[in-house]
């Protein structure tokens, strides 16, 4: 299996709802660094998994919808603990959203896997992935 992986980051406000959150159930701030890699079994006719312009575009618009966003008020995450792995499957869904319309042009249609990580810290990350 081939893979390509762009990287971005976006900064949100949050809050956690549950004792095991401890200090971050009240409001604070998180810098992620994302990365989403694009897997296929076979290189497209130009030889390449995906137009890494393209990948990087469609992550950037993505996470630029909630960059610099108080996630507690998002009616779209209304009830939603937004913890590093539900971002993650947010991120990743997206993007499958944005593959499966054709946003990565020709070269994405051949895409069949998806991995999108946040990381919290340089000693934390988590991972979502899933097939498309």
């Amino acid at each position: 299996m081939f893979s390509v992986t762009v990287r971005d980051h976006m900064m949100i406000a949050h809050s956690l709802r549950g004792e095991a959150f401890g200090p971050a159930q009240r409001l604070h701030g998180a810098t992620y660094v994302v990365d989403a890699t694009f897997r296929r079994a076979v290189l497209d006719h130009d030889g390449v998994v995906v137009d890494i312009g393209r990948a990087a575009e469609v992550l950037r618009r993505i996470l630029g919808a909630l960059t610099r966003r108080n996630l507690d008020d998002e009616d779209s995450l209304s009830g939603v603990n937004t913890t590093t792995e539900v971002l993650a499957r947010l991120v990743a869904d997206r993007l499958a959203g944005e593959i499966e319309a054709g946003a990565l042009g020709v070269s994405g249609r051949g895409v069949e896997a998806l991995a999108v990580t946040l990381h919290e810290s340089h000693v934390a990350w988590a991972t979502y992935e899933r097939a498309l």
